[in-house]
């Protein structure tokens, strides 16, 4: 879902990065709170204290995220669950887990820390706030705690509401997973639900364009189209799941797939290779070892004038553990690869030899296919 981003720092053994697309978020959240919010709140104070309020309050709003999702985390870990880290982008933040929760218990406790953190923090706030009004801390310092206690029960109310992936939408899952007994089921309703809220989401934002209310309608509808496009990820991956389960790569892949040596040159490759297959990428061999590939990505960086006098081995990506892959790791594992380095084309190797190639294309046809028979 997310690009590289920013490392910021480890906290409790999980790396935190920042999304580029926070860097937006966070000028937004500063612009309304100096000139909207807390101005609204205390009349009469100076336009630079309004915007030293605003950064504090950005600030304690990215503090608040980090402590939502480290809940999840601490929760996660201890259940066993593997989280690679936590990642702050534009619509919040995000625990990325290495693989879905084995059971619904450990789905319900995860997925319901985050808003339970939140709820602990917007009091810690309230009362933070309560003693700084009764020991006369000042107007503006009372502002901002306010603020912080009001978003923090906001980041919790909202991520309660029944929508997959929300955090609601998680405990929903892990309540039907434990009546039904079956998660694809499950992930299937709750995913519904997230696609409606979507949608409902996407109107009032229509609605409220309409109306004037540019910033937040638009605001709306970013958010919904994000919740419907997660929703359907989640509910295709669950699909999948129910589908290849912990299969290994060998039973889907292609064996004795085409391959070309290293001394052919580029205008071979293209003329008898790429316009006779079809395919936007091929393995490249030296005897029985795979030294790499060559896409059509590699062949554009070849003037065409050269293509006669360059051997493919000169401009060949080669093998690393992107594109490369063992017959004996789950699909699951397989296709968490090919999301994670955008490639839908994976070599099989057994030791340095290529025995077979997995395609993304295939694996969405053996899903179609299983789905027609079963409808």
């Amino acid at each position: 879902m997310f690009g590289s981003g920013i490392k910021l720092f480890s906290i409790l053994g999980f790396e935190v990065k920042l999304d580029f697309s926070w860097i937006f978020i966070a000028a937004l959240i500063v612009w309304s709170l100096a000139t909207g919010y807390f101005p609204r709140q205390i009349e009469g104070l100076s336009a630079d204290t309004y915007w030293t309020m605003a950064v504090i309050g950005m600030f304690g709003l990215f503090f608040s995220v980090i402590f939502h999702e480290l809940a999840h985390s601490l929760v996660a870990r201890l259940y066993g669950l593997k989280i690679k880290g936590i990642t702050l982008f534009i619509f919040g933040g995000m625990a990325e887990m290495a693989n879905e929760p084995e059971n619904p218990t450990t789905e319900f406790m995860m997925a319901i820390a985050g808003p339970l953190g939140s709820f602990v923090l917007a009091g810690v706030f309230y009362l933070v706030m309560l003693m700084g009004d009764a020991v006369g801390a000042g107007s503006a310092i009372v502002a901002v705690f306010g603020y912080l206690a009001f978003i923090n029960t906001v980041l919790a109310v909202f991520n309660l509401i029944p929508a997959f992936p929300m955090d609601g939408g998680r405990v929903l899952r892990a309540i039907l997973w434990h009546y039904m007994g079956d998660m694809a089921r499950a992930t299937h309703i709750a995913a519904r639900g997230g696609h409606f809220f979507g949608i409902g989401l996407i109107v009032m934002g229509i609605a409220s364009v309409v109306t004037g209310n540019f910033v937040s309608g638009m605001w709306m509808v970013l958010i919904g189209m994000f919740v419907q496009r997660a929703a359907a990820s989640a509910d295709f991956r669950s699909d999948v799941h129910s589908m290849f389960g912990n299969q290994p790569v060998r039973q889907f892949m292609v064996t004795n797939p085409v391959a070309l040596k290293a001394d052919v040159n580029v205008q071979v490759l293209v003329d008898e290779y790429f316009f006779h297959f079809y395919h936007d990428m091929f393995p490249v061999t030296d005897g029985n070892k795979l030294v790499g590939c060559v896409t059509v990505r590699d062949v554009k960086k070849v003037p065409r004038n050269k293509w006669q006098t360059t051997a493919v081995g000169t401009i060949i990506t080669p093998r690393s553990r992107e594109n490369t892959i063992s017959g004996d790791v789950t699909m699951m594992d397989a296709l968490t690869l090919m999301g994670r380095a955008n490639n839908g084309r994976l070599m099989v190797v057994q030791g340095e030899q290529l025995v077979g190639i997995v395609t993304l294309k295939d694996l969405l046809g053996i899903i179609t296919l299983k789905n027609q028979l079963q409808s």
